[in-house]
């Protein structure tokens, strides 16, 4: 325990054992409880170590109350950073409480000037080279404060200016100093934040090649990430039918994620797709457009996968000498061989560390993981540590629809990203609870992304076609988490569920190639591509941390603000969603004025993203949403 303690330090993740999250850019806090015995007044600051190894200037920890102290950073550089906080007795700020006091009391009024000037030329002795003004500023104010001639108040008064108290701030005296151990933070460039996601499979255009011509349209709409599904050949032995029929019928393309044929396995293109040409030639586009390509990393193999027969050790073989298959019963996936982790794990490890490598360096920067946690988490940590040492830009995201524990966990080794379980948070209660935790001290080891819909995915809130629950979820996604995404279709208002209680697609796309207009009139597209802008524009929503859920009188309807405070930036946007858009809902919303950066009392203007409106708002606010097209409100606060 250090002389002065600091207790429940955040951010720390496994004690320190992995490092904390952060985003270049991305503001942050440092929180502790600092304490120590008696009166005396204490000082804390927090001294961040960056990429190269050399500290920063010390970052002062102010108190907030009841031994709570805080303050915000900002890394500025990818790269593996520290913080640590210092504590120490502060003698100049126990004298400047107590001489006040006791002056105005007439208590020790000849000693207590004399002790202030033996700080502050204790202090101007201390201060570095160069500080010359400095330092005849603290020794005129001790001067000041032996002046005999002036009333022990006009002493201190000499002695406590703002330019003697901005020095003492900004060089403090500094007794019983100690300091705790360095913890980790881990600064990933923005997209490892940040990001809207489109999702499309190239073959339902005719290839990759073809599939370039659908990149306008994407970008258009706003997108950052174009993810791609699997690429590879895929198996034709039991190769899946439509709809995920054990029959199979000529032509049926199967599921790309059964992985591997004569052709080839994970790290070749399918030749129906085309060639390794025409994905270097749609990672170009892709990248001209000011997007960038995500691609499948999918650790399963269809029975033909050229694996099988090269390293049969690599798979579980059953009692019959069969291999066995996929399952999550009462699922089975007679299309796919999973991969045995614990047979030869060097030699899987080296093979898949080849095959990512192999995708990077052509071009490809994001990889989506297709179920992680069906993987020991070790040979994440592992793999994932070895690209970030080398390539510390490459991005992967986990689709781990799986316990809490487990999503945690992959998050804490090393995946930027992780699917959420937002996609079936409904009720004003649910999402509450479920925007405070991804955006809470959980965000540290686990960033969320908010999908609206995945070829998986088609949640029954949607199923009814009702366009207002397209918008509706379309706003909560896209500003209720930093990252988001939509698969292809979604725009459209696809519905149709394979049948009644399931969340699968009638004519799945995972099973065949499949044609849309993409011009009709009731598009969601325009809709999803002011989103987007509103995102580019306002960094709050492109942030995690500063979340605060206000309160309103209906149930019907959740209010949350986000905001993104900087030195130069002060961006606030709040968004007030009418959870059951068909019906129109009446409420009134008690905003918590502070946590905007606006004192209470104060009138201020807000304006809708989504339709220009501007409105005279306060602490209490009366809001009317409903219908078709009026399902939330997006504002930001014009300062």
């Amino acid at each position: 325990m250090l002389r002065i303690p600091v207790m429940d330090v955040c951010p720390v993740v496994e004690h320190g054992a992995y490092a904390a999250k952060a985003a270049v850019g991305e503001p942050f806090p440092v929180r502790a409880r600092i304490f120590r015995e008696g009166h005396d007044a204490l000082g804390a600051g927090v001294v961040l170590a960056g990429p190269d190894g050399r500290d920063r200037p010390l970052i002062p920890l102010p108190h907030l109350d009841n031994d709570h102290h805080e303050v915000w950073v900002t890394l500025d550089e990818v790269g593996p950073w520290t913080f640590r906080i210092e504590t120490w007795a502060d003698p100049f700020g126990t004298w400047l409480h107590d001489a006040p006091v006791k002056v105005a009391a007439g208590v020790d009024t000849a000693l207590m000037p004399v002790e202030g000037a033996l700080l502050l030329e204790r202090a101007a002795k201390a201060l570095p080279r160069g500080r010359t003004g400095e330092r005849a500023t603290l020794r005129a104010a001790a001067k000041a404060l032996r002046d005999k001639t002036r009333e022990p108040a006009e002493r201190l008064a000499a002695a406590t200016t703002p330019e003697v108290l901005g020095i003492m701030s900004r060089f403090p005296l500094r007794d019983l100093l100690g300091s705790t151990a360095p913890y980790p933070v881990f600064a990933d460039r923005e997209r490892a934040l940040a990001g809207a996601w489109y999702e499309l499979f190239p073959r339902s255009f005719g290839g990759l090649r073809p599939a370039i011509d659908q990149l306008d349209r994407v970008a258009e709409m706003g997108f950052d990430v174009v993810y791609l599904p699997p690429i590879h050949p895929i198996g034709r032995v039991n190769r899946k039918g439509r709809n995920n029929s054990l029959q199979t019928e000529p032509g049926d393309p199967g599921s790309p994620w059964a992985i591997g044929a004569a052709e080839g396995g994970h790290d070749a293109v399918h030749p129906e797709l085309g060639t390794i040409d025409d994905l270097d030639a749609f990672v170009a586009a892709t990248r001209a457009r000011g997007m960038e390509v995500a691609l499948d990393l999918a650790l399963q193999c269809a029975p033909d996968h050229p694996w099988v027969a090269a390293h049969p050790e690599w798979f579980t073989t059953r009692a019959d000498g069969t291999i066995a298959y996929a399952e999550n019963p009462p699922k089975k996936y007679q299309d796919i061989y999973p991969l045995n982790f614990d047979n030869d794990p060097e030699g899987l490890y080296a093979e898949v560390l080849r095959v990512v490598r192999h995708w990077m360096a052509h071009g490809v920067r994001v990889f989506r993981v297709d179920n992680p946690h069906t993987k020991p988490v070790p040979f994440w940590e592992r793999l994932l540590a070895e690209v970030r040492r080398t390539d510390p830009d490459v991005v992967f995201l986990a689709e781990a629809f799986t316990r809490p524990a487990m999503m945690r966990s992959l998050g804490t080794v090393g995946f930027h990203q992780s699917y959420t379980y937002f996609t079936w948070r409904e009720t004003k209660a649910e999402l509450t609870s479920y925007l405070e935790e991804v955006s809470g001290r959980k965000a540290y080891a686990m960033r969320p992304t908010f999908w609206v819909n995945t070829p998986d995915i088609l949640p029954a809130h949607l199923q009814t076609g009702d366009p207002a629950m397209f918008r509706l979820r379309a706003v909560l996604a896209a500003t209720g988490a930093p990252s988001w995404g939509m698969y292809s279709g979604f725009e459209l208002l696809e519905h149709t569920p394979l049948r009644p209680g399931s969340e699968e697609y009638l004519d799945s796309e995972k099973y065949e190639v499949k044609h849309r207009d993409y011009d009709v009139e009731h598009s969601l597209a325009p809709f999803v591509a002011r989103l987007n802008e509103i995102r580019r524009e306002h960094p709050a929503l492109r942030q995690l941390h500063r979340l605060r859920v206000h309160d309103n009188d209906s149930e019907q309807v959740l209010c949350f603000s986000r905001r993104h405070l900087t030195e130069q930036d002060d961006d606030v946007v709040i968004v007030v969603a009418n959870l059951e858009p068909g019906v129109v809902h009446e409420t009134t919303v008690h905003l918590d004025l502070p946590a905007l950066g606006i004192g209470w009392g104060e009138r201020f203007a807000v304006r809708d993203e989504l339709t220009g409106d501007v409105f005279d708002w306060g602490e209490d606010n009366y809001v009317k949403l409903g219908g078709d097209t009026e399902v939330a409100h997006v504002l930001t606060v014009l300062r």
